[in-house]
């Protein structure tokens, strides 16, 4: 990708640079989470109000409450991840636990005047699971892996001596790929060159076999505390507060491989290892307002501030690369170059605002809630994912680390774009008993429209409601698309695995009126 020769000295750096752009799109890119209910009518909470999951959508919801209510919800994800790689398909399957909006709402109307009332949500939400795995293999007589660290280390100006120290300046790539003769000095022309040795393969017309299994784990897990005050069952205002504590981590196999019968091509293969592991917390904020001109019609606005994370990323990387004429097979870890210790990363990460609009119907709207036979209701939702920015955490900050995360935030912005989100989904009930069905299609967030990415979610439930006790269960089964890169390079085109993700989510809420 082109755009990337704006990161192309973003490693020319110290050791505690690890961010990509990669991570700008994990923490804003996942659908809406949250109660059964909630998520049986495809998330669209966004001018319905009555559900604690209005806490992380609207919070001017909660000001429909009068009474309290206690909620718990587990889940259980189920993973079906098709991957095409240079025309290979791949499949795998992954199951994970995982919960929904859980916590307390104490609402209170007006004794004087039983029209106005408020109240105040302690709620808790696993707003993103990262448990999954994603495989991919194929053959490629196009770019090896090699490529990237030959590339890094030519434009990096640095001699070889100074890579391979003990504070190396590239100790996960270049400094490993050195280190086990992966790349190295060659002269042609009288003109001294880096190469990667799987390079003569694909110079001879033949082909690498390359594979990738990258296994993830992890959560967004968010604290919210949020508060609604009702007028006159006309203005619903209400807003939140926001702690989410992210706990993510990463290992990446990479492994490349000689397709051919010939010992003498000076490359067998290699393999590729990459632990990193992000954690931290931040705050966010939200507002919105629900008006309704008419008893059975709700209209919402929302709006989502950036939230701020403050972050730590550790990494370690082990190289191995087995070559040929001469035969040698050396294995070394970064830690060689970082005077034996990981990598570690302090910074600020924002994610894009939101605004949500939306608009229910509430069929026969009165006052006595268990009479109302069902509603309709829609969100349309827009993130701003190129306004994602990185910067520094530490108390002093270099030149260096301002000149990369201005490259980085230039990136971000050439390569996202803003995108809409749609989500609609309805109930009718039969006395103690509804049914509810849901759609919600979340748009492509890559400004190159080569890249296809969407997540589309078909969601069903069913809910029980008496005496003050309630029981919903939700059937939700997405469908996702998305890209994968093993390696990023700078003077050619990427190559990429085009990857299809199906996920069932079973999520059951249990409830208590009081």
């Amino acid at each position: 990708m082109k755009l990337y020769l704006l990161l192309s000295f973003l490693f020319i750096s110290s050791l505690i640079f690890a961010q990509v752009p990669e991570d700008a799109i994990r923490y804003s890119f996942y659908p809406q989470s949250g109660t059964a209910r909630n998520m049986a009518i495809g998330g669209a909470m966004g001018s319905l109000g009555g559900d604690i999951n209005a806490t992380f959508v609207n919070p001017a919801g909660l000001g429909f409450y009068k009474t309290n209510e206690f909620v718990i919800t587990p889940g259980f994800l189920m993973h079906n991840n098709k991957a095409n790689f240079r025309k290979t398909d791949t499949e795998n399957k992954k199951n994970n636990v995982g919960f929904g909006t859980s916590g307390w709402v104490f609402g209170q109307a007006n004794r004087r005047n039983p029209q106005n009332s408020s109240a105040i949500s302690i709620a808790v939400n696993q707003t993103a699971n990262f448990n999954n795995e994603v495989r991919y293999k194929g053959l490629n007589n196009f770019s090896s892996f090699s490529e990237q660290f030959a590339e890094e280390f030519a434009k990096s100006g640095l001699f070889i001596d100074e890579v391979l120290g003990s504070n190396s300046p590239l100790p996960y790539t270049s400094a490993p790929a050195l280190y086990t003769y992966l790349i190295d000095t060659i002269t042609i022309g009288g003109m001294q060159q880096i190469k990667g040795a799987p390079e003569y393969i694909l110079d001879a017309g033949q082909a690498l076999q390359q594979e990738m299994i990258q296994k993830t784990k992890g959560t967004i897990s968010e604290l919210a505390i949020g508060f609604a005050h009702n007028s006159k069952d006309k203005w619903f205002i209400g807003a939140t507060i926001g702690i989410p504590y992210v706990s993510y981590s990463s290992n990446t196999y990479f492994k490349e491989s000689d397709t051919s019968s010939n010992t003498s091509n000076h490359f067998k293969e290699m393999e590729w290892v990459d632990d990193f592991k992000t954690t931290g917390t931040g705050f966010n904020a939200r507002i919105g307002v629900i008006y309704r001109p008419q008893d059975y019609i709700r209209l919402g606005l929302a709006i989502h501030t950036p939230t701020w994370m403050f972050l730590k990323d550790t990494r370690t990387t082990t190289l191995r690369a087995e070559l040929e004429n001469p035969v040698d097979n050396i294995s070394v870890s970064s830690q060689r170059f970082t005077n034996n210790q990981p990598g570690e990363a302090k910074y600020i990460q924002s994610t894009p605002f939101k605004a949500i609009i939306s608009a229910s119907y509430v069929f026969r709207e009165i006052k006595d809630v268990t009479k109302q036979k069902g509603f309709i209701s829609a969100d349309i939702e827009y993130v701003h994912h190129r306004g994602s920015r990185f910067s520094s955490d530490n108390e002093t900050v270099t030149d260096p680390e301002k000149n990369y995360y201005k490259a980085l935030n230039n990136v971000v912005k050439a390569d996202y774009k803003g995108n809409f989100n749609f989500r609609v989904g309805g109930e009718l009930k039969f006395n103690i008993i509804m049914a509810r069905l849901g759609f919600a299609y979340y748009g492509n967030p890559y400004k190159n429209s080569e890249f296809k990415a969407s997540r589309m979610l078909l969601s069903g439930g069913l809910g029980y409601r008496n005496k003050g006790y309630f029981i919903d269960l939700t059937y939700v089964h997405a469908i996702s698309k998305d890209v994968s890169f093993p390696y990023r390079l700078e003077d050619r085109p990427n190559t990429y695995a085009e990857l299809k993700q199906q996920r069932g989510n079973i999520v059951a809420t249990l409830g208590l009126k009081f």
